[in-house]
């Protein structure tokens, strides 16, 4: 599993980095960066974006 964020859909507000336990999200600019070797795909991310921008992929 993976975590795919939707740019288009994504309003940068940062909440999803703020919830990662593993520090895997950045806010860079006008985009969230995924480090997918420190994500555990736990899918916080996805439950806190007000915008369902954030999904776990195969």
């Amino acid at each position: 599993m993976k975590v795919n964020v939707n740019r288009y859909k994504c309003g940068y507000c940062g909440a999803c980095v703020g919830v990662c336990p593993g520090g895997a999200l950045e806010l860079i600019e006008t985009w969230v960066e995924v480090d997918e070797n420190t994500c555990t795909a736990c899918g916080m991310c996805g439950r806190i974006c007000p915008v369902g921008a954030i999904e776990l992929v195969k």
